[in-house]
């Protein structure tokens, strides 16, 4: 096994994640069989499950049903893996785990301490979460990036630093590789390395030892920045990566490409190249390939060519608390070939409530959700701003506008519907309003209501179309299957007594889960594109494998649909008939995400 650990410092947030993410992409695209990830976050929640979207950005969600940081779904989506709850560290779990261990007598009656007990605990846990199965080959992984949260230096990251240091000397010769991320301000028009130089130091200084030094600035590295940096950490000028921001983060890969970072974890790895099976090396090339040719495509889109999206949520003051959401907007987009504008709407400008306090915000907001090209109500938790979504929905479902209502998105699409159509004026959900008279939205009778973490509807489960929507432009986008598999996050669900009297007022119920109680899919017949989804199917989409629920809305928005439903089952007609069924990804062909085939520039019929 062999680890690359990624580091920070001088601030947080300054692109470990993406960094960590296009690293394995670019060892993968030598041939390297299996890359899988872990993320230690150096905080006392267990998981991310607790934790407010405006907090730490948004929790997403593994197959198991583990809330985790968003950097795992950079890992998902870049490496094309399924990784698990365990593959998340963070203080928490490691002291719960040892605590654990304590009490059941493990350490025979010795003292517990931070070092040995916590350090060797962090160490056993990435040896054996590094060697699980990431993807359809069931087979260990070869190479394993480790994402140090935080930065170097602070006081709740030393057992995790030191940590590191012990595995270094554990995995052994040219089997650890570390790249620490730093920052390269740039003041009065001078790039300055001092912070850079204090940052190695402090890393030094605590037991670590990077080999490559990825230097973060707004601008592009000077030669003389590069000689500095070099000189004054000890490191030779081709072991400082220049990372300055770029037009999309799909370029980093790119970037890291040209300045031979695969050349340099090769050496420092002494990988022997030649004895990859040439079969995963083509493979790896075409990766490449396709990732080069659809993310390079985006700069020649014209401005004609833009399609905006208002996305009408609750936390648009964080735009990380969507991450997902907004990734399977540009993967879609990019699939598309068009180039995507997405417009935050805070749900809260578009009440009535708010003309007096703020009449400009209210009028802009409007403006805003009148001249976009679709609507997105993506997920929440609470009652602020739930008035302007269904607002919003309305505003889709009249004009008509392609709308898209992701959880709760869906639940007060439903309640528009109800109050609007079906004459339920005081329609409602129990979240909302526990003394509504009109429950459509109702708790989930098995969630627990004394605990917090952990307690949702959550992870892979199975939704089945119901007999009778073959219509369904979704279902198309799935390739007319049967069943399909997303990820769920939710403890509230459309009230069953209330399913036949919307239906009957043309609400269709196309998607229910495997016992045929629970309404997973909503969607509008005579509508260009109106659809809500109780599961989260950002979870799932990848960068060269839309997402069909967001790839159908992206298409509509852009007036695409029927090019993209043909291409999309023509392209999974093509895979079947040449018997492209290479293995399964949870529970579908490896080919398709979800039943949904890969859509790319080569795939490319009337502009689609």
């Amino acid at each position: 096994m062999k680890y690359v650990l990624v580091s920070g410092g001088v601030i947080s947030g300054i692109g470990k994640g993406l960094i960590a993410s296009s690293t394995g992409l670019l060892l993968k695209t030598i041939g390297l069989k299996i890359l899988t990830a872990i993320k230690i976050d150096p905080y006392l929640n267990v998981d991310a499950g607790t934790m407010a979207p405006t907090e730490h950005g948004e929790c997403f969600v593994l197959d198991d049903g583990g809330e985790v940081d968003l950097d795992l779904g950079n890992y998902e989506r870049y490496l094309n893996v399924t990784l698990t709850r365990e593959h998340s560290i963070t203080t928490g779990k490691i002291y719960q785990h040892v605590i654990e261990r304590e009490r059941k007598g493990d350490y025979l009656g010795k003292t517990v301490q931070v070092v040995p007990h916590i350090t060797n605990g962090i160490q056993e846990w990435i040896e054996k979460v590094a060697r699980i199965p990431v993807d359809d080959t069931n087979e260990e992984p070869d190479v394993c990036i480790i994402e140090l949260g935080g930065t170097v230096g602070d006081i709740e990251s030393a057992p995790f630093i030191e940590a590191m240091r012990q595995l270094r000397r554990r995995a052994g010769r040219d089997n650890f590789c570390q790249i620490h991320v730093s920052l390269v301000p740039v003041v009065g028009g001078e790039q300055k390395t001092k912070p850079t130089q204090q940052a190695i130091r402090d890393a030094r200084s605590a037991g670590l030892s990077p080999d490559l030094i990825a230097c973060r600035c707004q601008e592009r590295i000077v030669e003389a920045t590069a000689n500095k940096i070099a000189m004054f950490c000890q490191v030779e000028p081709s072991q400082v990566i220049a990372v300055h921001d770029v037009e999309s983060t799909y370029h980093v890969p790119l970037l890291l490409q040209k300045q031979g970072l695969v050349d340099q974890i090769r050496e420092l790895f002494r990988l022997d190249t030649s004895s990859i099976p040439q079969a995963l090396v083509k493979k790896g090339e075409a990766t490449w390939h396709d990732w080069n040719a659809l993310t390079t495509s985006q700069e020649r889109f014209l401005e004609s060519e833009t399609i905006n999206i208002a996305l009408v949520g609750k936390y648009t003051n964080l735009h990380d608390s969507y991450l997902s959401v907004s990734k399977s907007l540009e993967h879609s987009a990019m699939a598309c070939h068009r180039k995507l504008k997405t417009v935050w709407i805070d749900a809260s400008n578009l009440e009535k409530a708010t003309l007096e306090a703020s009449p400009e915000s209210y009028h802009k907001a409007w403006h805003d959700l009148c001249t976009a090209d679709g609507v997105l109500v993506p997920g929440g938790f609470g009652h602020r701003g739930t008035e302007g979504m269904i607002a919003a929905a309305n505003w889709a479902r009249t004009k008509p506008k392609p709308y898209l209502g992701i959880c709760l998105g869906m639940q007060l699409a439903v309640i528009e519907y109800a109050r609007n159509v079906c004459g339920m004026k005081s329609a409602g959900s129990i979240e909302l309003d526990a003394q509504t008279d009109n429950p459509v939205v109702i708790f989930m009778p098995e969630i627990d209501k004394t605990t917090m973490g952990g307690n949702m509807r959550l992870g892979l489960r199975a939704t089945n179309f119901q007999d009778g929507t073959e219509w369904s432009r979704l279902r198309k986008l799935y390739n007319n299957q049967p069943s399909i598999l997303e990820r769920h996050r939710h403890r509230y669900e459309v009230n069953p007594e209330y399913i036949e009297r919307l239906s009957e007022a043309g609400l269709n119920f196309i998607g229910k889960d495997d016992k045929g109680e629970r309404m997973e899919i909503v969607e509008l017949k005579d509508h260009p594109f109106f659809v809500g989804v109780q599961f989260h199917p950002e979870y799932l989409s990848r960068v060269l494998r839309p997402s069909p629920p967001y790839l159908g809305f992206i298409a509509a928005s852009a007036g695409l649909l029927q090019q993209a439903t043909a291409a999309t089952l023509a392209k999974a007609a093509s895979a079947n008939g040449k018997g492209n069924h290479t293995g399964q990804t949870n529970g579908v062909d490896n080919g398709l995400v979800n039943g949904m085939s890969q859509v790319s520039l080569s795939d490319s019929t009337s502009g689609f």
